[in-house]
């Protein structure tokens, strides 16, 4: 099943974020198949990440929230409120 973790970050965590960003994404990619698109989430400037959102293959909301524990944005305690919810498609391209 696909979950989507909205993750939104601490006020004035943007330095730190940028520090482990080389981290974050190697944890990630090391997921392989398992994470099928994400990206930073971005203030009303177009342009400042205020946090991520992962779309994830997983058993349950509880094996997702699994791996985000192991992200080293997570283990730096960066995020300020973490949303894992189930997906159902209904248009555009599937993510297989």
């Amino acid at each position: 099943m696909l979950f989507v973790a909205t993750c939104l970050d601490k006020p004035q965590s943007l330095e730190t974020r940028k520090a482990d960003r080389p981290a974050h994404l190697a944890c990630l990619d090391g997921l392989g198949r398992r994470v099928k698109v994400g990206g930073a989430l971005l203030a009303e400037d177009f342009e400042t990440p205020i946090g991520s959102m992962i779309v994830f293959e997983g058993a349950s909301e509880k094996d997702v929230l699994s791996l985000l524990s192991e992200d080293p944005y997570s283990q730096a305690r960066r995020f300020q409120s973490v949303s894992v919810r189930p997906r159902r498609p209904a248009v555009g391209q599937t993510l297989a």
